[in-house]
C-alpha cells in the first residue's frame, strides 16, 4: 500500500507539471503582449520634457505594433507616489518600466530591488543595479552650439537661463551654453535663476520675466514648459527652447533653436532586449553618434555665417575632433579648473557642480 500511494504521489506530480507547463491554459496565460510601463514627471501636454518622452513612446508603439502594451501613468511626483505608481506597473505585468525624471531614481532603484523579474530604466540618474539601467544623453553638446546662436544673436551680450535645480544635469547644460554664447560673443554673460522645480509654468515665467526685467535680451532654459520662451517672445526678446521645437509649437521666429531629445531610439533597442531576454544593466550616456540629442531648425532670422559655423562645429563633435569640455577652462571665480590640452573626463561632467566664468549665478 505504500508502494501504491508513492506511486499515485509521482503520477499527481508528473501530471500536474504537465498543465502547468503545456496545458492551453498555461500557454493563453503566457499570451498576450509585452507591457512596457512609462512614469511622467508631467503631462505630455507641457509640451516639453514629457511631450518628447511621449513622442519615443510613440515611436516604440509604432515600431512594436501590437507586439507590446503600454502603460503610462503621468503627473507623477518624486515622492513615494513614485514607487506606488511603479508597484502597481508590475502587479499589472509590465516587464520593463521607464522613468522619465532625476527624482524618481531612489524609489525605482527601491522597487527594482523587490522584483528582480523585471527590468527598470531610469533617466537622468546615476544609479544602477542587476535589474536598473540608467540612461541619458549629452545635451551639453546642443547647449554648447544653441549658446553660439543665442551669442550672436544677442545685442546686449546679456543672455538670462531659466534653471530647474542645481544639480550636475543642469549645470553642465549652462555651463555648455555659456561656453558657447562667449565662442561667439567674449563678453557675453548668462545670468541665471533658479525655480527649484522642473514642471512649474507659473515659477518658469516668473523667472524669465525677472530676468527680462534685469535687461536680458535673450531667454534659454532647463524647464519642461515653454513658458519662459513664451514670456521672451511678448517682450520682443529672443528664445532658446528646449525638448521640443518651440519655434513650431510658439509660430514665432523669435525662438532662436531648441536643443532636442529623440528617447525612442533609446527606448525601442530596450525594449527589444527585454521581449528577447538579452537585456543588461548600463550606465548610458548617448550623443550624436547614437542620434540621442539635435537640434531644431535653427530660425531664418540667424545670419548664414552662424548657421555654417554651428554646422561645422557639430561636425566636429560628431566625428570626435572636439568636444565642449575641452582646453583651458576657468570657473567664474577666476578659478582654473582645467589646464590647456586638458580633456575633462565623463566622470567630471557628471558630477559638475560649479560655474564657468560668464555665468552670474550660484550653485548653491
Amino acid at each position: 500500500m505504500k508502494k501504491l500511494a508513492l506511486l499515485l504521489i509521482l503520477v499527481l506530480v508528473f501530471t500536474g507539471t504537465l498543465i502547468a507547463q503545456g496545458s492551453p491554459e498555461a500557454e493563453t496565460a503566457q499570451e498576450g503582449p509585452f507591457k512596457v510601463g512609462v512614469l511622467y514627471i508631467s503631462s505630455p501636454g507641457d509640451m516639453g520634457y514629457s511631450y518628447m518622452h511621449d513622442v519615443g513612446t510613440k515611436a516604440a508603439e509604432a515600431h512594436f505594433g501590437d507586439q507590446i502594451e503600454v502603460v503610462r501613468m503621468e503627473g507623477i511626483p518624486e515622492n513615494d507616489a513614485a514607487a506606488r505608481a511603479m508597484e502597481q506597473m508590475v502587479d499589472e505585468g509590465c516587464g520593463i518600466i521607464f522613468a522619465n525624471s532625476y527624482g524618481y531614481m531612489d524609489y525605482m532603484a527601491q522597487v527594482a530591488e523587490e522584483n528582480p523579474d523585471v527590468y527598470f530604466e531610469h533617466c537622468s540618474g546615476y544609479l544602477s543595479d542587476d535589474n536598473m539601467s540608467n540612461y541619458f544623453g549629452r545635451m551639453y553638446q546642443m547647449r554648447y552650439l544653441s549658446g553660439m546662436i543665442a551669442g550672436r544673436m544677442s545685442k546686449t551680450g546679456k543672455i538670462g537661463y531659466v534653471g530647474a535645480y542645481a544639480i550636475p544635469e543642469v549645470i553642465r547644460g549652462i555651463n555648455a551654453f555659456t561656453l558657447g554664447a562667449r565662442a561667439a560673443n567674449p563678453d557675453a554673460t548668462v545670468t541665471v535663476v533658479w525655480t527649484n522645480t522642473w514642471f512649474d509654468p507659473s515659477l518658469e515665467r516668473q523667472g524669465a520675466v525677472a530676468l527680462l526685467d534685469g535687461g536680458v535680451d535673450v531667454i534659454a532654459q532647463h524647464q519642461d514648459t515653454t513658458e519662459p520662451a513664451k514670456a521672451a517672445i511678448e517682450r520682443g526678446k529672443y528664445a532658446v527652447g528646449y525638448n521640443a521645437d518651440f519655434r513650431k509649437i510658439t509660430g514665432s521666429d523669435n525662438v532662436l533653436v531648441s536643443p532636442m531629445w529623440s528617447w525612442g531610439n533609446y527606448m525601442i533597442p530596450q525594449i527589444q532586449k527585454a521581449i528577447d531576454g538579452t537585456w543588461e544593466s548600463q550606465s548610458y550616456w548617448g550623443g550624436l553618434e547614437d542620434d540621442m540629442i539635435n537640434l531644431s531648425p535653427i530660425s531664418p532670422l540667424v545670419p548664414e555665417t552662424c548657421v555654417q559655423n554651428v554646422a561645422t562645429t557639430q561636425e566636429k563633435i560628431a566625428n570626435g575632433q572636439w568636444d565642449v569640455f575641452w582646453g583651458e577652462l576657468k570657473d567664474n571665480t577666476g578659478k582654473v579648473r582645467q589646464s590647456a590640452g586638458e580633456k575633462m573626463s565623463d566622470g567630471d561632467m557628471l558630477s559638475m557642480d560649479w560655474f564657468v566664468e560668464g555665468v552670474i549665478g550660484s550653485t548653491n
